[in-house]
C-alpha cells in the first residue's frame, strides 16, 4: 500500500512537471480537464498547491480577469505559503491593497484655547490611533519589503520601484507617527501640571502637517494606474462574440454596412427620398435570442446615428390592448410615446390578432393604431418597431394584417433558427463559467443528453433550457454537497452526477404490464419482436454499424373493448424506454380532434394536435371516419396533413390507426402516401370466455371483490351462450353492474349480521341482476 502511494506521487510530480512546461512553453495547459481530475486526486499539500497555480495560471492566461482563477490561487498560497508562483502572481496586484492602511491617521482638531477637560481628552485620542496604526504598520512594512525584495529578484523593475516608494514612505510615516505619539504623550502630561508649555502643542500641529503631506504623497502612489472608463462596446462585436447566430450575424452585419454607407452618402450631401426602413421582424422558437438581438439593433441604430436614443421599450399584448373601447388606443399611444426616439419591441406579436376573435376583443384595434402611429405626421419615423414571435404564427398574422405587413419589407424579416447541441453546450460552458464553474467533460456529455431529451417539440427553450439545466445543476449541487474546505475544487466542478434528472420511485415496467395483459398472445409476441428489433438497430446506430430502417407508424384492427387503447399506451412507453421517443406519452384523438367546420382551419387543427403528440404516439381511433362521402367535407385535408407532418417529424412522431379491419383499408387505400407510411399490423381478437372471466376476475380483484363459485359458474354459462358487443369494455362494465347489484342487496336489508365479510363477496343474484340489465 505505502509502495503504491509513492508510485502515484512519483507519477503525479512527473506529470506535474509535464504541465508546468507546457505552461511556460504555451501559456496555457490543452487537457485541462485532465489536470482538474489529478487535482481532485491529489492529497499531498505541496503538490496540489502547484497543481491548482498551474490550472489557475493557464485560465488567467487564456482570459486575463478571472475571480475562479484568483481563488484557486489564494487556495494554493494557503496549501503552501511559499508557493513562488503564486506569490508571484499576487505580488502584481497586492500593492493596491495598501491604499487604505493611512485612513486611520485621522485626528480631530486641536485648538489652544480649548479649555483643560477638552485638550486632555483629544490628547488622548491622538495617542489611540498613533498606538493602533503603528501596532500594525510593522505588519505592512514586513510584507511590502518581502514583496519588493520578490519583484527585484524577478527583475520586474517597474513593480519593485511602486513597492520600494511605498515602503520608503510607509517608513517616514512609522517615524513621524512615533514622533507625533511621543508630542502628543508629552502634551497630555502638561495639561496635568500647573503650567504647560505650547511647544508640546506646536510639536503636534508640525507632525500633523507633515502626515497630511505623506497621506497625499501616499494616494498619488495608487493614481499610477488610473482607471480610465472603457468605452462601451460595439452592437457589432458584441453581436460577433456570441455563440451560434452565423446567419443572423451575416445579416446584421449587411444591414449594418448599408445603413453606414447610407449614413455616409447623405453626409456627402447626396439626397435620399426613400430611406431603409427600421422596423423588423425577428421570428424563432423560445431562446433563439430575439430578445439580445432586438437590443443590438436598437444600440446599432444609435452608434449610426439613425435614432438618438439606444433604448428599447419591450411591450406585449398584455400591455397594449384594453378591455374597453377607447383603452386600446390610449395605450398604445402610451407605449410609443415612451419608444420615441428609440426602438419599440413587441414580443409574441402575433397574440394581438387571436384567431377567432370576438367583437370583446380590441387586439385588432391595437394593430390599427399601431399602423396610424408609425405612419402619422406626429410619430412617424421617428421609432422604429420590432416584431417578434414563432414563424408560423407571425407569417399568419402579418398576412391577415396588409397594413402592417407593408411597413416590414421582407428584407427586414430576420429568422433565429434553433441552437445545435453543440452551441448550447458552449453556451452552458459559458453560463458556468459566469458563476465560477467549470464542466467536466462527462458533464458535458450529460448536457448533450438532456438536451435531446427536451428537444422534442417548437417549445424547446434553446439558450433558456441549457441556463435552467446548469443553475438546476448549481442547485443540486449545493444541496447534495455539505459545506468543507478540504476540497476547492468541490465548489468548482459541476459533473455528470448534478446533471443527474432525479428518478421517480420504480413503477411497473411496460413490459410487464404487457405479460400482464389478458389474453392478446399473438399480439405481445409480435409486440416484442418488433421492439427487440428496434434495440438492435439503436445498438449499431450507437456502435456505428448501418442500420435497417425502422418502421413504427402502426395499424391497430379489431373491434371495440379488445384493448387497442391500452396496448397503444404500452407502446409508447416501449418506445420511450428504448430510446425511440423522448416523452413516451399517449395523445388519443378522433375525427372531432382535427376536422374544423371552415375552410383553411382543418390543416392548422391538426398540426396543434400534432405538435401535442411530439415525442410520442397519436393514437387516432375510428380513424376511418376521417374519410366522408358528405360534400364539403375537410377530412381529405386532414390525411393529406398528417402524410405531410409525418415525414416533417420523423422519428419524433409515431402514429397509429385504429378501427375496424376493413374500413381501415379504405382509409390507407385514399392517400398512397398514407399507405407507405403504415408497415405495421396488428390484429386484435375477440376475447374467448375463459379470457373475459379473468378480466372480470382481476377488475373485481383490483377493488377487494371476490366472486362465489356459483357466481362464476353463471358468468362461464352466460359468457359461452351469449355474444356480447364490446368485449373487455363489456367486462368492466358489467363488473361495476355487479358491484351496484351487490351494494343494493346488502344496504337494503336492515341488521344485515356480518355485513364485513359479505361486503366482498359478489353472489349468483348480484350476476343475474347485472346480466339482465346489461342485456335489456
Amino acid at each position: 500500500m505505502i509502495q503504491q502511494q509513492t508510485n502515484q506521487h512519483i507519477n503525479s510530480n512527473e506529470r506535474l512537471t509535464q504541465w508546468e512546461t507546457e505552461l511556460d512553453e504555451k501559456g496555457f495547459i490543452t487537457a485541462e480537464n485532465e489536470l482538474l481530475t489529478a487535482i481532485r486526486h491529489q492529497n499531498n499539500p505541496i503538490t496540489l498547491s502547484s497543481m491548482l497555480t498551474v490550472a489557475a495560471l493557464s485560465r488567467l492566461n487564456r482570459k486575463n480577469q478571472d475571480s475562479l482563477a484568483q481563488a484557486w490561487l489564494t487556495k494554493a498560497l494557503e496549501l503552501n505559503p511559499d508557493n513562488r508562483k503564486a506569490k508571484i502572481y499576487f505580488i502584481q496586484y497586492d500593492w493596491k491593497k495598501k491604499k487604505d492602511i493611512l485612513d486611520i491617521l485621522s485626528f480631530p482638531s486641536i485648538r489652544e484655547t480649548d479649555n483643560r477637560t477638552a485638550k486632555k481628552k483629544i490628547a488622548e485620542q491622538y495617542i489611540q490611533i498613533c498606538q493602533n496604526f503603528l501596532s500594525e504598520a510593522d505588519d505592512h512594512q514586513e510584507d511590502l519589503t518581502e514583496k519588493m525584495n520578490l519583484a527585484e529578484a524577478l527583475g520586474n523593475e517597474p513593480l519593485f520601484d511602486q513597492y520600494k516608494k511605498l515602503s520608503d514612505l510607509l517608513t517616514t510615516t512609522i517615524e513621524i507617527s512615533g514622533n507625533l505619539l511621543k508630542a502628543a504623550e508629552e502634551y497630555e502630561e502638561s495639561i496635568k501640571g500647573v503650567f504647560h508649555t505650547a511647544t508640546y502643542y506646536d510639536d503636534i500641529k508640525l507632525h500633523m502637517t507633515s502626515l497630511e503631506e505623506i497621506k497625499k504623497d501616499w494616494q498619488k502612489l495608487f493614481e499610477v494606474e488610473e482607471e480610465f472608463e472603457q468605452p462601451s462596446e460595439k452592437a457589432l462585436d458584441q453581436l460577433n462574440e456570441m455563440i451560434g447566430m452565423n446567419v443572423v450575424r451575416k445579416r446584421v452585419n449587411d444591414f449594418y454596412q448599408f445603413l453606414k454607407y447610407q449614413k455616409e452618402r447623405k453626409e456627402l450631401g447626396f439626397q435620399i427620398k426613400d430611406a431603409l426602413s427600421l422596423n423588423m421582424v425577428l421570428t424563432g422558437n423560445p431562446g433563439t435570442g430575439k430578445t439580445t438581438i432586438a437590443r443590438l439593433l436598437a444600440k446599432l441604430y444609435h452608434e449610426l446615428e439613425v435614432l438618438p436614443r439606444p433604448e428599447v421599450i419591450e411591450t406585449d399584448r398584455s400591455q397594449l390592448v384594453g378591455a374597453f373601447v377607447g383603452q386600446t388606443e390610449e395605450n398604445v399611444r402610451a407605449v410609443v410615446e415612451r419608444a420615441i426616439g428609440g426602438v419599440l419591441f413587441i414580443d409574441e406579436a402575433y397574440s394581438l390578432k387571436r384567431e377567432g376573435q370576438s367583437g370583446n376583443d380590441y387586439g385588432q384595434t391595437a394593430v390599427d393604431t399601431l399602423v396610424s402611429l408609425m405612419t402619422g405626421k406626429e410619430y412617424g419615423g421617428k421609432f422604429a418597431v420590432i416584431l417578434a414571435g414563432y414563424p408560423d404564427e407571425m407569417r399568419i398574422f402579418l398576412d391577415a394584417n396588409p397594413g402592417l405587413r407593408s411597413r416590414f419589407p421582407q428584407s427586414n424579416l430576420i429568422h433565429l433558427p434553433n441552437y445545435s447541441n453543440e452551441e448550447l453546450v458552449l453556451i452552458a460552458k459559458s453560463i458556468a463559467s459566469e458563476n465560477d464553474y467549470i464542466l467536466t467533460e462527462e458533464a458535458e456529455l450529460e448536457i448533450n443528453h438532456r438536451l435531446d431529451q427536451e428537444r422534442v417539440d417548437d417549445t424547446f427553450g434553446n439558450a433558456r433550457s441549457v441556463r435552467n439545466i446548469v443553475l438546476d445543476a448549481i442547485f443540486k449541487k449545493g444541496s447534495d454537497h455539505p459545506t468543507s474546505n478540504e476540497d476547492i475544487l468541490t465548489y468548482t466542478i459541476l459533473d455528470k452526477d448534478d446533471f443527474g434528472v432525479e428518478k421517480t420511485e420504480s413503477r411497473e415496467s411496460p413490459f410487464e404490464k404487457l405479460e400482464r395483459l389478458i389474453g392478446l398472445t399473438e399480439l405481445k409476441g409480435e409486440l416484442e419482436t418488433l421492439i427487440s428489433f428496434v434495440k438492435m438497430q439503436q445498438f449499431r446506430k450507437e456502435k456505428g454499424l448501418p442500420t435497417v430502417p425502422i418502421q413504427l407508424h402502426s395499424v391497430f384492427t379489431g373491434n371495440p373493448g379488445t384493448g387497442k387503447t391500452t396496448v397503444a399506451k404500452i407502446y409508447a412507453e416501449l418506445l420511450r424506454e428504448c430510446g425511440m421517443l423522448k416523452r413516451g406519452h399517449l395523445i388519443v384523438a378522433s375525427r372531432a380532434d382535427f376536422v374544423a367546420g371552415y375552410v383553411g382551419q382543418t390543416a392548422g387543427k391538426t398540426k396543434k394536435k400534432i405538435r401535442e403528440a411530439l415525442g410520442g404516439v397519436l393514437f387516432i381511433d375510428e380513424a376511418y371516419s376521417l374519410l366522408s362521402q358528405t360534400a364539403g367535407d375537410f377530412g381529405k385535408e386532414v390525411v393529406d396533413t398528417l402524410v405531410d407532418e409525418m415525414t416533417k417529424h420523423n422519428e419524433n412522431l409515431v402514429v397509429v390507426l385504429a378501427g375496424y379491419p376493413k374500413e381501415m383499408d379504405q382509409l390507407l387505400e385514399s392517400n398512397p402516401g398514407l399507405r407507405s407510411r403504415f408497415k405495421k399490423f396488428f390484429l386484435f381478437p375477440e376475447y374467448s370466455a375463459v379470457e373475459l372471466l379473468a378480466i372480470i376476475e382481476i377488475y373485481l380483484g383490483g377493488f377487494q371483490y371476490q366472486i362465489s363459485a356459483g357466481a362464476k359458474a353463471l358468468l362461464k354459462q352466460s359468457i359461452e351462450n351469449n355474444t356480447y358487443k364490446g368485449n373487455g369494455r363489456f367486462a368492466t362494465n358489467l363488473s361495476d353492474e355487479m358491484i351496484q347489484a351487490q351494494a343494493m342487496r346488502l344496504m337494503g336489508k336492515a341488521g344485515e349480521e356480518d355485513l364485513l365479510e359479505k361486503a366482498i363477496h359478489i353472489e349468483r343474484e348480484d350476476v343475474e341482476k347485472a346480466l339482465k340489465k346489461m342485456t335489456l
